[in-house]
């Protein structure tokens, strides 16, 4: 570099030093040379601090993109329910409410399987679940049931919405398609006074799709949608 090139870039450095603090290459090598140039055996305490606030600020860029990936990850589930919910409230009766739970809501919530499951007293105890075809995606079974298969069959508490992988007695729901559903959502709907429960499940493939460390604001509020809905086709 000429001596005119070496001044210019001097009176620019000195102008405006970000130039070189905000490049860590050149700090590391500015860093490395004065090491060299203090020897080997002093102790350069700055140039350890310096270590360690590189350090600790690459700790903080890690968690800074988290933050802003979960937060971009939750307005898109969001906007999911949004439009889930939208497709329902289009649905001018009963029928096309369920044909569309089975198709445009499950393509928007991205799940591979949805389940509308209805206790009736007219069921059975000892018969298997029956599914009706609306895209087959309402499912009849006796009293109790729902409980039975939140808690696999354990007396234990549990909330509105539950996630987990995909249990053993996931075939009484989802039939032949239980070999390849390796995670569900179940949504606990309540229908009003004097009606037995009700309950949504969601089944995908991908096993980590749902899993209990998920939070559930979002599915909770869907259930809170869904259930005044289906308040309000049975009157």
């Amino acid at each position: 570099m000429s001596s005119h090139g070496a001044e210019d870039w001097r009176a620019r450095a000195i102008a405006d030093p970000d130039l070189i603090l905000d490049d860590r290459d050149l700090m590391r090598a500015l860093i490395a040379a004065n090491d060299r140039q203090m020897g080997g055996n002093i102790v350069d305490m700055r140039g350890i601090a310096m270590e360690r606030l590189e350090n600790r600020l690459d700790r903080l860029e890690d968690t800074h993109r988290s933050v802003i990936a979960a937060a971009y990850e939750n307005l898109a589930g969001t906007n999911q329910i949004h439009r889930a919910i939208l497709k329902l409230l289009d649905q001018p009766d009963f029928e096309t409410f369920l044909k569309a739970l089975g198709t445009d809501v499950a393509s928007t919530l991205r799940v591979d399987r949805i389940r509308l499951v209805l206790e009736s007293a007219e069921a059975t105890a000892t018969a298997a679940p029956h599914v009706q075809k609306l895209e087959d995606v309402l499912t009849i079974v006796a009293p109790g049931f729902i409980e039975s298969y939140i808690t696999s069959g354990r007396a234990v508490p549990h909330r509105q919405v539950t996630l987990r992988q995909v249990g053993d007695g996931s075939t009484l729901i989802f039939g032949a398609d239980a070999a390849w559903i390796k995670s569900e959502a179940l949504l606990l709907l309540d229908l009003g006074e004097g009606r037995l429960p009700a309950m949504l499940i969601m089944g995908a493939e991908d096993p980590h799709q749902f899993r209990p460390s998920q939070g559930t604001d979002l599915l909770t509020f869907f259930a809170g949608v869904f259930e005044r809905q289906m308040r309000r086709w049975l009157g």
